[in-house]
């Protein structure tokens, strides 16, 4: 993500240097939300934008809306709609200040909003089913794309459209050969793009065209839909605002979207949300599904047990990376059981028999959690977790080697980005000589922890699909749920 912080960047020095004077931003939209005492901003839920967990909010707009709404001294207030109709009806009745939800900044909604500095980009990906004819580009797509109506990948469809009306009329007229084949797509209004992904996945629609952000997150919950082609260019997304007379919202913006990137907190959100999106392996999220239906249910009440504070799914997902749930498993380094824990680890944490399930889960529970609390104190709580589950795989001494050699590079030895990317380091003589503890495997802890970050999202969708099927079980007819809102 080092690429879209730095076009951030650019782009707001741009439109810092062709200017928003002191007399451009003497607007009344920035007091107004003020004097109100409350930032409204219209979003979707979505497992990226803003859901609910828990009962706590979270998503990667809703904690940039936090982070503004406090840079202005005001409360912060979501409010959801269901689709792209009743968002943008959001914003053009003032109900709501401002709207972030994923939103692309394309030139048809230039004619009618203001747009944010970028926070990140995303490419308009064609989707088919798995074991379908891969289409390699829009001249042989062979069906129907279903869209989201109002959305800037129905308006590129809906240009693609004029375009080839205009080639096939001049092939017609000056070639005198056949037209292009149709091109042909639906526009659905009550849905959002997961559920698209998961038509697509149960052959209920042909392709569907979505960012591939969202594709790379969904396909491991539905490993049968893949990317067959990016159309057009890479997409900037923002915040919406009603266009206005005063330019204060806009200043307000620049300076806020300046200090996050300068301050880091846009690349531990990037590293939050996007940072364990990784190639995508068919075999293993098809061999996970299956594991999670046949044998999680006989451990699962062991990980609730031993989690404490926590997360049990978590706790799952390193036990899946380390063992693939088999009390037996042994690697050639001699660690063994569930949890893989060594013979130090095993004394340390009062287990007897490695191969006990509930002592393994027990002790590599209490393991993890005794990392966490030996981490640097300076190290965000939302990330020590990932630290820590390096330490886990390669001992803490080697984790905090690689935080020095990041604070020697000058860059934050407490963001887990940074500190990840480096972890290679520890394979090249020329830095592990400088370090405390010498050589290690960074290379396999980098993939270690972002796998177990896969895993838990899967885990996440997964439990949460349940619940949410469960509700609807008392109010209708089962039916497959689309992506939670977690």
């Amino acid at each position: 993500m080092r690429h879209i912080l730095l076009s951030t960047l650019l782009f707001i020095s741009l439109l810092l240097t062709a200017g928003c004077d002191d007399s451009s931003t003497k607007g009344h939209q920035i007091a107004d939300i003020q004097a109100r005492g409350q930032l409204r901003v219209g979003t979707l839920y979505h497992p990226l934008y803003y859901f609910l967990r828990d009962g706590q909010q979270e998503g990667l707009d809703y904690e940039l809306a936090s982070q503004f709404a406090a840079s202005l001294g005001v409360e912060l207030s979501m409010v959801p709609a269901y689709n792209l109709g009743e968002l943008f009806a959001l914003l053009d009745s003032n109900q709501v200040d401002m709207l972030a939800a994923g939103l692309t900044n394309t030139p048809q909604r230039r004619e009618h909003y203001r747009f944010s500095p970028s926070y990140y980009h995303i490419s308009h990906t064609l989707v088919y089913r798995k074991g379908e004819r891969k289409p390699r580009n829009m001249s042989q797509v062979e069906g129907t794309i279903s869209v989201l109506a109002g959305s800037s990948q129905a308006d590129l469809l809906f240009q693609l459209h004029n375009s080839q009306l205009h080639n096939s009329q001049l092939h017609q007229s000056q070639l005198k050969q056949q037209p292009l084949p149709k091109l042909r797509w639906e526009t659905q209004f009550d849905t959002d793009e997961a559920d698209l992904l998961r038509q697509v996945a149960e052959d209920k629609a042909d392709y569907t065209l979505v960012s591939d952000i969202l594709l790379a997150r969904t396909q491991r919950y539905y490993p049968n839909i893949e990317a067959a082609f990016t159309l057009g260019e890479r997409q900037p997304v923002a915040w919406v605002w009603g266009k206005r007379e005063d330019d204060s919202a806009q200043a307000a913006m620049l300076d806020f979207f300046a200090e996050q990137a300068q301050s880091g907190t846009l690349a531990r959100l990037h590293e939050k949300y996007f940072g364990h999106i990784q190639q995508f392996n068919y075999v293993d999220t098809r061999t996970f599904l299956s594991r999670i239906e046949t044998l999680l249910p006989r451990y699962q009440p062991l990980f609730e047990r031993h989690a404490g504070k926590l997360d049990w799914r978590l706790l799952a997902a390193m036990s899946y990376q380390e063992s693939h749930w088999d009390p037996n498993a042994e690697s050639y380094t001699g660690v063994r059981g569930m949890m893989m824990l060594t013979k130090d680890t095993a004394k340390l944490t009062g287990v007897t028999n490695r191969l006990n399930a509930e002592q393994s889960i027990r002790g590599g529970a209490q393991y993890l959690s005794s990392l966490m609390s030996r981490l640097p104190d300076s190290i965000p709580d939302a990330e020590r977790i990932w630290f820590a589950l390096a330490a886990y795989n390669i001992g803490l001494g080697h984790v905090l080697d690689v935080r020095r050699l990041t604070q020697q590079l000058g860059q934050d030895p407490d963001a887990w980005a940074q500190v990840k990317a480096n972890l290679p380091l520890l394979h090249q003589p020329k830095w592990y000589n400088q370090t405390r503890y010498g050589y290690a495997r960074g290379r396999e802890t980098k993939q270690f922890v972002n796998n177990i970050r896969q895993y838990y999202q899967s885990l996440l969708w997964q439990d949460n699909a349940r619940t949410d099927l469960g509700q609807k079980a008392q109010t209708e007819p089962a039916s497959h749920p689309s992506l939670p809102r977690s």
